[in-house]
C-alpha cells in the first residue's frame, strides 16, 4: 500500500508540474518573460508562490524546461523525417508541414520561443538553445544543399539564406494566425508550400 501510493503521489507530482509549465507557457507567450512573475504563474496554478518552488526552485528554470522541452523535441522530429532518406523536396515538403503541425499544437512554446529569443541569446544557462538552433538550421541547410546536388534546387540560391526565409515565414505565423478567420493551420501549409513550389506569379 506504501508503494501504491509513493506511485500515487509521484504520478500526481508529475501531473502538476506538466500543468505549471503549460500555464507559464502560455502566460509568458502572451505578457512576455520580464512581466510575468511566480506569482502570476502560482496564483494562475491556484497554488501559493512558495509551494510553486517545490517543483521549480526559479522563474528561469521553468522558462529553461519550456524551451528545452520544446527543442529537443523539434529536433528529434525534424531528424526522424530527414532519416527516412526521401528526396530533398519532398523532405523540405516534410519539415514545413511539421512546423506548421508544432504551431497549431503548442503555440505557446512558439510564440514564447518566437518572443523571447533575442533576449534568450544573452542569458547564461540557455546555450542549449543556440545549439539546439545550430543543429536544426545545420539539418535543414543539408537538405537545401541536398537538393541543389540532385538538381531539385537552383545552384544559384544560397542556403543559409533560403533556410532564414523560410524559418521566419513559417515561425512568424504564430503571431497573426488565429483559428476560425477563414484559415487553418493545415489550408496555410497548403498555401506555404503552393508558393514554394509554384511562385506568385501567373504563367
Amino acid at each position: 500500500m506504501a508503494t501504491n501510493s509513493r506511485g500515487s503521489q509521484h504520478e500526481h507530482g508529475s501531473e502538476r508540474r506538466e500543468q505549471i509549465l503549460s500555464i507559464a507557457a502560455h502566460l509568458i507567450a502572451t505578457h512576455g518573460y520580464s512581466a510575468t512573475t511566480v506569482r502570476d504563474i502560482a496564483d494562475e496554478a491556484g497554488i501559493l508562490s512558495g509551494s510553486l518552488y517545490h517543483h521549480f526552485p526559479s522563474k528561469e528554470a521553468i522558462l529553461q524546461e519550456i524551451l528545452r522541452s520544446f527543442l529537443t523535441g523539434l529536433r528529434e522530429s525534424f531528424e526522424a523525417i530527414v532519416a527516412e532518406g526521401l528526396d530533398a523536396r519532398e523532405t523540405i515538403d516534410r519539415l514545413i508541414t511539421h512546423a506548421f503541425d508544432t504551431i497549431a499544437s503548442q503555440p505557446d512554446a512558439v510564440a514564447l520561443f518566437q518572443n523571447e529569443l533575442s533576449f534568450l541569446g544573452s542569458q547564461p544557462g540557455f546555450e542549449f538553445v543556440r545549439e539546439q538552433r545550430a543543429a536544426i538550421e545545420e539539418l535543414w541547410i543539408g537538405q537545401f544543399r541536398e537538393g541543389q546536388r540532385a538538381g531539385e534546387f537552383r545552384e544559384s540560391v544560397d542556403p543559409a539564406v533560403a533556410y532564414r526565409f523560410y524559418r521566419d515565414a513559417v515561425w512568424s505565423t504564430v503571431g497573426w494566425y488565429r483559428p476560425g478567420r477563414g484559415h487553418t493551420m493545415k489550408s496555410l501549409n497548403g498555401t506555404f508550400l503552393d508558393l514554394l513550389h509554384h511562385g506568385l506569379l501567373a504563367d
